[in-house]
């Protein structure tokens, strides 16, 4: 942090609400590991029934739950059967917990490092997670769907479509989405990393109207919440609000893979597609969905993109590079055309029909990325000759695009 110190904003609006939140029709809300188990590892049933409450009551039509009678939570419009969403509201809940859930009953003391391990807790913990959130929303009288996604299901044409499909079904008939990582079948080279950023590829995908945070820390700030000349960070309008922001990588529980640093990365994905979002600790969600100046809210920079193409860029690591001629970068860049064999130099890599590669300069920087139609050892006979060549050399199954205009989105 420079030595300056920005004043502190006031509330947003002056103290009224948030319109961006009160307004919200169809949000998805991401909560941590950390807001949902205790300390050991273990699921802390309480915390889980206090965020379906909370969220049970936004989706009857108020901010927040119904909150408690006796010492126990007490369901939200008086814990009457529903049938679907009222006042036009929905819901996609994402969700972190499924390692951290396994690991007292595995006899874990820690979150494991090797990603078998990791996989076999995911594997005990996400039926604990999704058991407990069935109970937790059915008090209200919602019905709760598992949909665990991985990285090809969202980058890939045919399982992007049937994503979204899901999930639209889903809301449709009323129900709620439990969206995680398949952390079971999930390896190093094909995950999100984070579920905040998942949180924010899910938003896109579902054209969310708001995007809610929640994690153990209140909002964010310029630097650690401790230390007293820390300030927080009420509004970010542009990265020049974040100029002056530190921001760590741990959680305070130990049992999470995210941090304020992949939080503030989801904010930036989300508002690059037109989606505002609140940021602030699990506690204070009533407030948050209430549209109050709790925690920290970034607002929208931009209309939407196409969202297929908002995935492509934001959800996936590419398995290869294609270098192009200054040729083929005017086309593809300036003229959004697609990518041609005649304009490709070289090719990195090792990928299959239907991976992300980048596209590169005759200097190595990334210029867009696409899917590619060809696998990686195809590529190198084919390169610098047109299609025409190649289909009445090899057969007319080589006339097309490497990259698809449709399926190429620039970096």
């Amino acid at each position: 942090m420079g030595a300056r110190r920005r004043p502190p904003r006031r509330p947003a609006q002056n103290g009224r609400v948030r319109e961006a939140v009160t307004t919200a029709r169809r949000i998805v809300v991401k909560v941590g590991s950390s807001s949902l188990t205790t300390a050991a590892g273990g699921l802390d049933a309480e915390r889980v029934d206090a965020l379906a409450d909370v969220l049970a009551g936004w989706l009857a039509g108020g901010p927040a739950g119904g909150g408690t009678d006796g010492g126990h939570p007490r369901p939200a419009g008086g814990g009457r059967r529903r049938g679907g969403p009222t006042d036009g509201r929905e819901l996609v809940l994402v969700s972190s917990g499924a390692i951290a859930a396994g690991l007292a009953p595995l006899g874990l003391s820690t979150r494991p490092r090797d990603l078998a391990t990791q996989q076999a807790a995911a594997s005990v913990g996400q039926g604990l997670l999704i058991g407990r959130y069935s109970a937790g929303f059915a008090r209200h009288g919602h019905t709760v769907g598992q949909v665990l996604l991985t990285v090809d299901d969202v980058t890939r044409r045919a399982h992007y479509r049937n994503a979204y499909r899901t999930l639209r079904k889903l809301l449709d008939l009323g129900a709620v989405p439990i969206v995680n990582e398949n952390d079971t079948v999930a390896t190093d080279e094909i995950r999100f990393g984070d579920n905040d950023r998942l949180a924010a590829l899910v938003a896109a995908l579902v054209h969310a109207d708001l995007l809610v945070l929640l994690s153990d820390v209140d909002a964010l700030y310029t630097g650690d919440p401790a230390r007293p000349d820390t300030v927080r960070i009420e509004e970010v309008r542009d990265e020049q609000d974040l100029a002056e922001v530190a921001i760590g990588r741990a959680g305070r529980a130990g049992v999470g893979t995210g941090g304020m640093v992949t939080k503030v990365e989801a904010a930036r994905i989300a508002t690059g597609f037109g989606i505002p979002v609140v940021l602030t600790a699990a506690p204070l969600a009533t407030g948050a969905l209430a549209g109050e100046p709790v925690g920290t809210f970034f607002h929208r920079v931009r209309q939407r993109p196409a969202a297929r193409l908002f995935w492509l860029a934001h959800a996936t690591s590419p398995r290869g590079r294609l270098h192009l001629d200054p040729g083929a970068v005017q086309a593809v860049v300036a003229r959004r055309k697609s990518l041609l064999p005649a304009g490709i130099t070289a090719v990195d890599g090792a990928f299959t029909a239907g991976d992300p590669v980048d596209l590169v300069d005759d200097a190595g920087a990334a210029v867009a990325r696409g899917l590619v139609n060809y696998d990686a050892v195809e590529l190198p006979g084919l390169l610098g000759r047109s299609t025409g060549e190649l289909a009445a050399a090899l057969g007319p199954a080589y006339e097309r695009e490497v990259v698809h205009r449709d399926d190429l989105v620039l970096l």
